[in-house]
Parts: structure tokens; sequence; C-alpha cells
């Protein structure tokens, strides 16, 4: 499958370990699941169908159908309301969902003030002259899931995003509201946050616009005001939403080279999305903040950050595959060539197992997007290492892997990300004894590319590949410190 497969050394040790057992849910909550599964039997018997005609109607196999009858799996209100529809059951069903979702709620514990602390003040997000402006974001998607966003409220079985007009005043009446006072959030404000902050990560992916990072700062603090107030039925979403703003704030600080106010974004969003039971999140800020440690020229922190990436979803070999390459990153900066290899190869392994398990969990997953994933960050260990280690073999490796991961772009797609591949692939050029072959792919962006557009992450690329061409071409390092802001 892989054309640059790296070889792991035997071990007697599996390359992962097997996933955790799940924590078995209180009796209350599997009592009202069972009581819905027999419910749905019930009403899917007297309408003559069989559990694989019910489960095309709603888009599920018949497992699935058989699962949820017997309790052990779950449904939303949305296909909850499409079940009893189609059966006729005449609310029951919808009725039965509620009850069993009611029946979780005990479980939850009681909000600590210290849970509800936004990573800013309200005066630092606002500045000393107001709140900053900010120009409208790009057109919001149609659909959920977008961007690797979730609605809170209907999770994978996706959902519509209002219109532009009607998404920014449901936006505003959200963010003006009385927290104390305020109705519970309804699909239409769920559906209109989670949309406009897909728009405002495409905005920032496309260049960011000023006051981009402080406007979803602000609407995250109306999140943390309303689940202060919420009662337990609302604060698993709203804990969703907090997360997700959490961290595409902290990734847009980090875009801008904020690092420090990245870091205290992730860290609150770990804390929202453990609330939420959001994986995905979580394992998306621990896999930044690996990022950031290692901008910090602190390896023993990547480390950390990058194992606790794998355990925030034991079992799920997307989470797998993100915290081995996490770890690959991390020795690679001490040069140890052993360890870094045989990371490299247990991500890989991750990456041939994952399935519709992993997708179900993040829906925006592919194995496209996993193997871009993988293979950008084996070209950067390998990189790094061989920058340390002074061997060229090890650059033209990397060389190969940053070519799949720029290959495995659209040409249109993620411009940010097309760039730190091609710096990237420059510098494996370097690494290799090549500044020549380096320079020339840069030649565009050394005429063209202003410093000030660039994201921190290519900044840090180019300082790196400054420093190695330093001595074999002073012209295009002193260049490159120009871009690189140093």
């Amino acid at each position: 499958m892989h054309r640059n497969r790296v070889a792991v050394a035997p071990a007697s040790a599996p390359p992962f370990p097997p996933p955790s057992p799940p924590v078995a849910p209180p009796a209350q909550e599997l009592g009202a699941w069972r009581d819905f599964g027999a419910r749905l039997r019930h009403w899917r018997r007297r309408a003559g169908l069989t559990q694989a005609q019910l489960g095309a109607g709603i888009g599920y196999d018949h497992t699935a159908v058989s699962k949820i009858e017997h309790g052990a799996r779950r449904v939303t209100p949305r296909i909850a309301d499409r079940i009893d529809e189609l059966l006729g059951a005449g609310g029951e069903l919808r009725a039965a969902c509620q009850r069993a979702e009611t029946a979780e709620l005990p479980s939850l514990a009681p909000l600590a003030p210290a849970l509800l602390r936004p990573p800013l003040p309200t005066a630092a997000v606002n500045g000393p002259g107001g709140p900053a402006r900010w120009s409208a974001p790009a057109q919001p998607p149609p659909r959920l899931p977008d961007y690797g966003l979730l609605c809170p409220l209907h999770g994978a079985d996706g959902c519509d995003v209002p219109d532009p007009v009607e998404l920014a005043a449901l936006h505003a009446e959200f963010c003006a509201a009385n927290p104390a006072a305020a109705p519970p959030l309804d699909a239409a404000t769920a559906h209109a946050l989670t949309g406009l902050l897909a728009a405002h990560l495409r905005s920032g992916e496309a260049g960011g616009l000023p006051g981009l990072a402080a406007a979803v700062e602000r609407t995250l603090q109306a999140v943390l005001a309303r689940l202060a107030a919420a009662p337990a039925a609302q604060r698993r979403p709203l804990a969703r939403l907090a997360a997700e703003h959490a961290h595409a704030a902290g990734a847009l600080r980090m875009q801008d080279g904020r690092n420090a106010t990245a870091m205290a974004c992730f860290d609150r969003a770990l804390a929202w999305a453990e609330l939420a039971g959001d994986q995905a999140t979580q394992v998306a800020a621990l896999s930044d903040m690996s990022t950031l440690a290692r901008m910090d020229g602190d390896p023993a922190a990547a480390l950390g950050y990058a194992r606790e990436t794998g355990r925030a979803a034991p079992g799920r070999h997307w989470a797998g595959a993100m915290g081995q390459i996490g770890q690959a990153r991390a020795h690679a900066l001490t040069g140890d060539v052993r360890a870094t290899i045989r990371h490299l190869g247990r991500a890989r392994l991750h990456l041939d197992h994952i399935g519709a398990r992993d997708e179900d969990d993040a829906p925006w997953l592919s194995i496209a997007s996993m193997r871009l994933r993988v293979e950008s960050g084996a070209a950067a260990a390998l990189r790094d290492l061989a920058a340390v280690v002074d061997d060229p073999r090890l650059a033209r490796r990397a060389l190969t892997a940053a070519e799949t991961a720029l290959g495995l772009l659209g040409p249109a797609q993620l411009p940010s990300s097309r760039l730190l591949f091609t710096v990237r692939v420059a510098d494996c050029h370097a690494c290799a004894h090549d500044p020549q072959t380096a320079v020339q792919l840069l030649g565009p962006a050394l005429e063209t590319a202003p410093a000030a557009a660039l994201p921190a992450l290519v900044g840090y690329e180019l300082r790196g590949l400054r420093d190695r061409l330093a001595a074999y071409r002073p012209d295009a390092a002193w260049r490159l410190a120009e871009l690189a802001g140093s």
C-alpha cells in the first residue's frame, strides 16, 4: 500500500495495544436504551419490516438495527424521529429516546468553577479599545460535518446549516442572550454556531482575517456563559461547542505565532472535550500541544503529549497513528534513529488498520486524509533526524514521504499546507547535501512571498532550512531569514 514502507524491528510486544474494554454504563442507562430497543422491535414488527428493510430506510445496515433493538447502541434524537415517522409510532419512539437520554444525565459530574474559566479573560479578547474588528468569514458550509467539525446535537448523522443571513442572526442572538434566562440550545443555533466556526477555520487556512481568533474566543465565552447556567441535559452539546471553539482558537493563535496563548486554548479544549466525550477534539488538541512543544525545542514534553494522543482514544487506529507520528517526531529531535523508525513503522501499521469503526468516531476522517497526515509527519521526522545525525540517506527517505504528501493535496486544496510541504521538500534536499535543488524549488517563494502572510509553522520550517543553507548559499539564507521573520 505504501511505496516507502518503513521496516519495523521485531519485538516481543505487539506494535500497538489491543482496544481497552469499554467502561460499563450505569444500569439505569442500559435499561432505558433496552426499553427503546424493545419498543423499536415492537413497532418494526407491527409495520411488517425486517431489520434490513428498516435499516435501508434510515441508512443503517441490519446489524446496527439489531444492536439498537438489544440496547447495545444508542440513537440520536434525529434518527429516533426518522424511525418514529417511518414506522408510524405516533411519537412513542421519540419519547423513549428522550427518556433514554435523560437516564444518562445523572452520570455527569457537577461543573467545577475552574471548568468554566475561558483561556483568556474578556479584556484580553476584546482589547483595550473594545472588541476587535474583523471581516465577514468565508461562505459557511451548506451541511455538517465540515472541516472536521460535527454538529453537537446530530453528530455524524449530518445536518443543514442555515443560510448566511439567518446564521448571522442566530449567532448574534446567542451571544447577546442572558444565559440564566436563555432557552435550551436549539438545533438551528447549534448548526449556525458550528457552521460559522467551520467558515472561520477556512478563512484562517486561506490566510486569515483581522480579529478572527478574537471573534472565535468571544463566541467561546458566550458558550461558556450558557454552560455555567445550563441544566444537565444541555451540558454535553454545549461542552462540545466549547471544546471545538477553544481548539479552533488555539489553532488560529498558533498559526499567528502566539504559542503561549495557543497552548492555553488547547489545554482548556481538552477539559471540555472530555466532558463532552469528544475524543476527536482531545486527540487533535494533544497532537497540537506536542507540535508546540517541538517548536519550543522541548522534545521531552513533545513526547509526553504524543503518548497521550494515542491514549485519548484507546483502540482507535486513527488516534494511534497520530500518537505514533508525534512520538517519532519527538525522538527525531534527539537523534534517536531506532526509536524514530520504530514509531514511524507503527504509525503505518495503524494506517493499514483504519476502517469503519474509526470513521464512526470521526466522520471527517478518510484513508486519504490520514495517509496525508502520516506521510507528512514521516517526512518531517526523517528530515529532522537526517539533520541531527547528518545522514543523507535518511534525508532521501524523507524526500520520498514529503513528495508523497504533496502529491496527495489537490491543486487548490489547503494552500498553507501546500506551501508547508513545498518548503519541507526543499529542506529534504538541503539535508541530502543538495542545496542547489533546494534553492531552485523555493525560487518563486523567495521572490514573492511576504513574511506577514506566512503561517507560523511555515516560518518555523523556513528557519530550519535557513540554518542548513547558510554555509552553502548565504544569499538564499538571508532571504529566508527575512521570510521567516528572524
